[in-house]
């Protein structure tokens, strides 16, 4: 089972640093269609056959974020 729901934390994390999808899509150097699509998509970000694999091997996968802090290099994990 996959702990996270990809696509929203991405809506999360963009609303937490307050930029827009459309900022996110610049910063990275790609489209908002694209990053739409990527938050929007179906099968989610992560991959259901790896899912499935590492379901069957007797694996959860559970993703943690954390926020970089620019000057200090501290940081502050979430685990979502």
């Amino acid at each position: 089972m996959v702990r996270n729901n990809i696509e929203v934390d991405v809506k999360v994390k963009c609303i937490e640093s307050e930029i827009t999808q459309v900022q996110l899509a610049e910063n990275i150097g790609t489209t908002s269609s694209y990053v739409n699509r990527i938050v929007k998509k179906k099968e989610g970000v992560v991959n259901k056959t790896f899912v499935q694999m590492m379901e069957a091997l007797g694996y959860d996968i559970e993703l943690i974020y954390t926020k970089r802090d620019m000057e200090g290099g501290n940081h502050n994990g979430d685990v979502l």
